[in-house]
């Protein structure tokens, strides 16, 4: 199927569903991208989650909470007031929590580990948070630390991330304050950065990161950055066979954090590859390095739901759905594009649900098609994931789809294609048989013929 096929949502907003929560990013240098890929506060829709993150801001070797670009955060000089302007989304009619996140990927583990490991800048910085958060009103914050003990970071991070942490805490409680952490994923990016069981018994949510896993900077091959379960060429390799959803929140269980507080990361974006061959496009193929920048994130490697939309009116484009890894992804020429679809997303969160998770969240709101341009209305992905989050069905080309009986039916075209092969393989084994049979008729033809001839000689 190619991308001139347009597939479109329409979806009615409903209430909160049954207390899970929907938390959605915003990465504030979005309001500086240029054209249509241009994000503005205004631009967000405030019922459609139920918490909004802010991010970023960062941390200072005093243990202060600074903020990143003082013209785009603030008010003062002619600034754009977009955290003013944020944290007045909760005085709508639905009344979302706004938070704000500390860290983020750009951020050195530098300072972080200088404050956890010294207690009076613990105790500086818990009371410089709650400061932050009272005079910018904001309902919360997270940290996004990635990761404790890792990228600069030091052994000792992983015991003064938690100490940090229960400062925060009893700071936090007295003023009525959330307290979330973003973190790693997989077990070979949680287990030397977390405590797992402190973590959960401290923190009101934890963020858990199931995207980017795998990345253009990480492998030599090409592959989806948030699959539901590993691919076939991963399954040998015990790291590989960790990169994907369910064996990620499997081991965040088994650690010790209990499913009410475990949130399920969800991308708004793809992860883009520039492939090695042309003709070799599975996922699994060899991989020539990050995939071309879009248009408006302008990044490699990367490209929002936004910028990806827009080229299903380009013929060439051709999708695939990957029913083992329930993602889809595309390629052109020598591009290729792991994304994720309404139907992609719709099962990743009926799995959320089926094993009690405390709910979603998405990075980030700006990278959804906000503005409409691809014929689905706005934030077609983020209203989508909303219906799949209060039922078992999601709306995919103006239908109504149940996710189990979705699934079921990958399970059976599964079957049928097994059994189309198992046909194949009798088929082939019957000609193989009547070739055989026929080869034994005519080789005893001949040796009768050469009977024939010995007898006439005599």
């Amino acid at each position: 199927m190619n991308l001139s096929v347009i597939i479109c949502i329409m979806t009615t907003l409903l209430g909160p569903a049954l207390g899970k929560v929907m938390m959605c990013y915003f990465g504030s240098w979005a309001t500086n991208r240029p054209g249509k890929g241009n994000f503005q506060v205004s631009d967000i829709e405030p019922n459609l989650c139920t918490h909004y993150i802010y991010a970023f801001v960062g941390l200072t070797a005093n243990g202060d909470i600074r903020v990143l670009d003082e013209r785009n955060d603030l008010p003062t000089r002619g600034g754009k007031n977009n955290i003013g302007k944020f944290v007045a989304l909760k005085k709508t009619k639905t009344a979302p929590k706004i938070l704000v996140s500390m860290g983020g990927w750009n951020a050195a583990s530098t300072n972080f580990t200088r404050v956890v490991n010294h207690a009076n800048l613990r105790t500086a910085f818990a009371k410089n948070a709650v400061a932050f958060l009272k005079k910018h009103h904001f309902d919360g914050l997270e940290m996004d630390w990635e990761y404790p003990c890792q990228r600069g970071g030091v052994k000792a991070d992983k015991k003064g991330f938690i100490a940090l942490l229960k400062e925060l805490k009893a700071a936090f409680v007295k003023e009525g304050l959330l307290l979330t952490a973003a973190v790693g994923a997989t077990k070979h990016l949680a287990t030397p950065s977390y405590n797992i069981p402190e973590l959960a018994n401290i923190v009101d949510y934890i963020n858990v990161m199931t995207y980017d896993l795998t990345t253009a900077s990480s492998s030599k091959v090409v592959g989806h950055h948030a699959p539901m379960v590993a691919a076939s060429y991963q399954e040998h390799n015990a790291t590989l066979l960790q990169n994907n959803i369910e064996a990620s929140i499997k081991f965040w269980l088994k650690s010790g954090a209990p499913a009410s507080k475990l949130v399920l990361g969800l991308p708004l974006y793809g992860r883009t590859f520039t492939l090695a061959h042309v003709t070799l496009t599975k996922p699994g193929s060899p991989s020539a390095g990050p995939g071309h920048a879009g248009r408006y994130t302008r990044e490699a490697g990367y490209i929002g739901y936004n910028e990806f939309c827009e080229k299903q009116f380009d013929a060439n484009w051709t999708r695939v759905w990957d029913k083992k890894q329930k993602v889809p992804y595309a390629y052109k020429g020598n591009q290729w594009i792991g994304y994720d679809n309404e139907r992609s997303l719709a099962v990743k969160i009926h799995y959320a649900k089926k094993l009690g998770l405390a709910g979603i969240m998405f990075w980030s709101i700006e990278t959804d098609d906000f503005r409409g341009n691809c014929g689905c209305g706005p934030y077609p992905l983020l209203k989508a994931s909303r219906t799949a989050l209060h039922s078992k069905k999601t709306l995919r080309g103006g239908i109504l789809y149940n996710v189990e009986e979705d699934e079921e039916d990958d399970r059976e075209e599964d079957d049928i294609e097994e059994n189309d092969r198992e046909e194949d393989d009798r088929e082939e084994d019957d000609i193989e048989e009547d070739d055989r049979e026929e080869d034994d008729t005519e080789e005893d033809d001949t040796e009768e013929d050469d009977r024939e001839e010995d007898v006439q000689e005599d």
